[in-house]
């Protein structure tokens, strides 16, 4: 069988304009970046059509075996065109951390993919870079105005903005600045996170437009004064130099997939360390110009698909349709107790075991008042047995699982996928978000935790309650809450797998999002900068007399 990135330079692209029109874009509304992909002019674009119809494609505690969802919601786009449906894409784009970590590239897979790959999964049209380089920029500007008199009173020991950049380096965690004399300013610690959870991102996935944005990026909080005072990037002057740095990136960014599908990739926050959609922008472009729009979430339903609907759909009033929960025989079987390498192996007793966890996810996103289907990304390997114990375990939670070949047949082996997606969007719904806003911050903490997680409770390290309610009182206790948290367990510990219960989540640290408008609250051992493994995909990556190879 031939790799990914062979499969996708054997598909002759068509020109990025054909695409466009393809999706009732107009030519001047395209600001081509080569031949196959574009930035695209929103205010060219004339809303004509009643918006249509978001579908979330979720999934189950991811596991080294692979659950497949993104090349799941590009096979489902694929496949509503080939059931004769007007569909978008509307995902994320990749960060360059997992591109030469461990998890590789993020344009799907087989015949279900996004294109150029390689351009995605590297540098794509800049976004990432122009992100890195507002947030750092902010940082600068604060280390620069202690240095030149501090005339806001800064407390070097309580500036809460770290620094960031888009790799998996773990030797930055933790950093001294400001060594080397009195030229280099003062010396203090501080740290790096990766550029997908930088608040800057988030502003940028979250904002309505590039006003939107600047006023966000204004309300940022980076540091306290000497009393306790907040200082945002407005005090420092520092919000419009940033927007002009973004002004291009907040513009979503047009490619296809291998069929031809339209997709808007815009934005990338990691759903384990941020909240893990796409950019309002892309999403409300996309609603604009299809009948059906998919969309993905990052990680687990727990905490991708739980930050969809209380952060994105919340803030930007978004109405989901339909929801999607991938799983496979394989990721199951590990939820069920089988070890990687012994996966070949039939074991249809295990996949019963694990399908648990898919249950929990069910439950959890019909919890929201969304109706839900189950999709079954095969693997050569599955066995008919195996197969169904996961559909007699998803009709036993009251839905549908169907066997998808998206990744062997593109749409056409989503055909049934799309069908009935199409019948749930078509349901009436009571979507709502999982708290009201005006709920205390810890106790938002602590109902995600139970409902979601399924935990006895929530330990708070010492003075986290009093942080929040300080919070609280200075006017942001409206916000919801985004959970830093294991992408691989219900739990805060990546080993407790299946649906575990009968534990407390430990939350470390919060930190305030003013400009993003949300609080994080970190738990268990979780890092905001990830290091890479034993042996990084980087070094399968290089260039061959045809172009880019590698990986991914």
């Amino acid at each position: 069988m031939p790799t990914d990135i062979e499969i996708a330079a054997a598909v002759q692209l068509a020109p990025i304009a054909d695409i466009a029109a393809r999706a009732g874009i107009p030519a001047q509304a395209i600001e081509p970046y080569g031949r196959h992909k574009a930035k695209l002019d929103l205010a060219q674009l004339s809303p004509g059509q009643t918006p249509g119809k978001l579908i979330l494609v979720t999934a189950i505690n991811p596991t080294p075996a692979g659950e497949g969802k993104t090349t799941t919601s590009i096979g489902l786009a694929d496949a509503l065109r080939h059931i004769g449906k007007r569909a978008m894409l509307a995902l994320r784009e990749p960060s360059l951390g997992p591109c030469f970590g461990t998890k590789g590239g993020a344009t799907g897979g087989g015949r279900a993919q996004v294109a150029p790959m390689v351009d995605i999964n590297l540098h794509f049209t800049g976004d990432f870079h122009a992100i890195s380089a507002a947030h750092n920029l902010l940082s600068a500007m604060i280390d620069n105005h202690i240095y030149w008199g501090n005339a806001l009173d800064i407390d070097a020991r309580r500036v809460s903005w770290r620094r960031v950049v888009d790799m998996n380096d773990r030797a930055l965690r933790e950093v001294t600045l400001g060594l080397g004399g009195v030229s280099n300013g003062f010396a203090r610690t501080g740290g790096f996170d990766i550029t997908v959870a930088s608040e800057v991102m988030a502003c940028l996935c979250l904002a309505e437009d590039l006003d939107d944005l600047r006023a966000r990026l204004a309300r940022i909080i980076v540091a306290e004064t000497r009393d306790r005072r907040a200082v945002t990037a407005a005090d420092l002057k520092a919000d419009g130099a940033m927007a002009a740095l973004l002004a291009e990136a907040v513009k979503p960014n047009l490619v296809q997939t291998l069929e031809g599908t339209p997709a808007l990739i815009h934005g990338g926050p990691f759903a384990n360390i941020a909240h893990g959609c796409n950019s309002v922008i892309a999403t409300r472009a996309a609603l604009d110009l299809a009948d059906y729009v998919v969309t993905e979430a990052g990680f687990g339903a727990d905490l991708g698909a739980e930050k969809f609907f209380d952060i994105k759909c919340r803030q930007a009033g978004l109405m989901p349709a339909a929801a999607v929960i991938v799983a496979t025989a394989r990721a199951l079987k590990m939820n069920g107790g089988v070890a990687k390498a012994d996966l070949e192996r039939d074991d249809p007793a295990a996949v019963a075991r694990g399908a648990a966890n898919l249950v929990r996810h069910v439950e959890n996103v019909r919890g929201f008042g969304v109706p839900v289907v189950v999709a079954i990304n095969l693997f050569p390997t599955d066995s008919d047995a195996e197969l169904t114990a996961i559909e007699t375990a998803a009709c036993a939670a009251g839905v549908e699982a169907i066997r998808c070949a998206h990744w062997a047949q593109g749409g056409a082996g989503a055909a049934a996928l799309a069908e009935a997606v199409v019948a749930l969007a078509e349901q009436s719904n009571g979507f709502a978000p999982l708290y009201p806003a005006e709920l205390p911050l810890a106790a938002k903490i602590e109902t995600i935790a139970r409902r979601i997680y399924r935990a006895d409770g929530v330990a708070f390290a010492p003075g986290i309650t009093a942080q929040l309610s300080r919070w609280e009182a200075a006017g942001f206790g409206a916000l919801p809450v985004c959970m830093a948290k294991t992408q691989y367990s219900f739990s805060a510990d990546p080993g407790l797998l299946g649906a575990p219960t009968g534990f407390t989540l430990p939350v470390r640290e919060v930190r305030l999002a003013a400009g993003a408008g949300f609080v994080v609250a970190i738990c268990g051992e979780l890092m905001t900068m990830p290091g890479l493994p034993r042996v990084p995909a980087a070094e399968g990556i290089g260039v061959g007399a045809d172009g880019v190879f590698g990986l991914f």
